[in-house]
């Protein structure tokens, strides 16, 4: 106590002697203020992990993290982080690959016999890069799963599947580009076949427990809670109605292309294994990965599970990003090590939100 008050005392003493010394403002932190701006447009709580060049991690918050308490944002809390799954189910596949398991340019009915098969859909067509690179022309079945049954309704892998094939192919195998959930199920269910293992086993496996992800992991059968310390996540049904609890639900939906569960730092470490080192590819695999096509009208391209997008500051970054009922996550790393992830409590309504988030990603990794 006493050299607390010391200290103040000699602080006042210090201003009393300089009455016209100029106090400078503290720098205003632009991720920070990005944040807010999240929360102003509507976003119940948003979240930021940002690693700058000499590896220095700061985190950051804004908004409530329960909308019916006014509960703090849990710092660097668990979400559920969508479609950066599919960037998992790559590395696995592509590890499998390097051991001579897989081939990329083999057809899907090389591992999944008869099963692919639809109008305008024949798995003996279709290879397995071309289901990582979404160029495969196999429809997306995600139109045809309501929230309401995110809910509480299970699927299986092969349900998925099953209902993407009732839609006829978008277009022939590697003539476009086209996201599609369906994809990485296939893709999922390859792995499974291959390795006699579930999918989640082999992530967890290969690729969690490999680089230390302490926070990260694919929730099991009918697990429809978020372990950790999480801001709750919302959805709005419709435009103009409220925001509802879609924290908990069954994310079977998303499988191999959307279940699982991270935070911000976990995310940045997993990108920047990826890219940094042979921890989880070879050097072979990892330039396949990196091997792009033009997303149609915009200045993305995609790899194997991976995207590359601009920087305002030039230059570009390699992450997925992902969308799932209650959550939306953007980020990624640059090729110098700088790594920024961002996560909000409900998908934007309109694009004009989404681009508020990957706004935020970009000012952390050209601040």
């Amino acid at each position: 106590m006493a050299a607390a008050t010391a200290a103040v005392v000699a602080v006042m003493t210090a201003g009393a002697l300089a009455p016209h010394a100029a106090t400078a403002a503290p720098k205003p932190d632009n991720v920070q203020q990005g944040l807010n701006a999240l929360v102003r447009d509507g976003q119940p709580a948003a979240l930021a992990t940002v690693r700058n060049g000499a590896g220095r991690t700061r985190t950051y918050t804004a908004g409530v993290g329960d909308l019916s308490t006014g509960a703090k944002v849990p710092r660097d809390g668990q979400v559920r982080i969508g479609s950066n799954t599919k960037t998992f189910t790559a590395v696995v596949v592509l590890q499998l690959v390097g051991e001579g398991k897989i081939d990329l340019d083999a057809s899907v009915d090389t591992y999944l016999p008869g099963l692919v098969r639809g109008k305008g859909i024949d798995g003996r067509e279709i290879t397995v890069r071309q289901l990582l690179q979404h160029t495969s022309g196999i429809p997306d079945y995600g139109a045809d799963v309501g929230d309401e049954e995110m809910l509480h309704r299970y699927f299986e892998p092969r349900d998925l599947v099953d209902l993407a094939l009732k839609h006829e192919g978008e277009f022939p195998p590697g003539k476009k580009w086209s996201y599609s959930n369906t994809n990485y199920v296939l893709a999922g269910l390859i792995v499974q076949k291959v390795t006699g293992r579930p999918l989640a086993e082999e992530v967890d496996r290969r690729v969690v427990k490999r680089i230390g992800l302490r926070h990260t992991y694919f929730p099991g059968q009918g697990d429809r809670t978020i372990r950790e310390a999480h801001p709750k996540g919302y959805h709005r049904m419709k435009a103009g109605e409220p925001l509802r609890d879609f924290t908990q639900i069954d994310p079977s939906a998303g499988w191999a292309a959307g279940q699982m569960i991270s935070t911000n730092s976990d995310l940045n470490r997993f990108f920047g294994a990826l890219l940094g080192g042979d921890l989880l590819l070879r050097e072979a695999e990892r330039a396949a990965m990196r091997t792009t096509v033009p997303i149609g009208g915009t200045q993305f391209h995609y790899g194997l599970g991976l995207m590359k997008r601009p920087l305002s500051c030039g230059g570009f970054y390699w992450g997925h990003g992902g969308d799932i009922t209650g959550y939306e996550t953007r980020g990624g790393v640059t090729d110098d090590g700088r790594a920024a992830s961002v996560a909000v409590t409900s998908i934007p309504t309109e694009e004009a939100g989404s681009e508020g988030v990957s706004r935020v990603v970009d000012t952390a990794l050209c601040g």
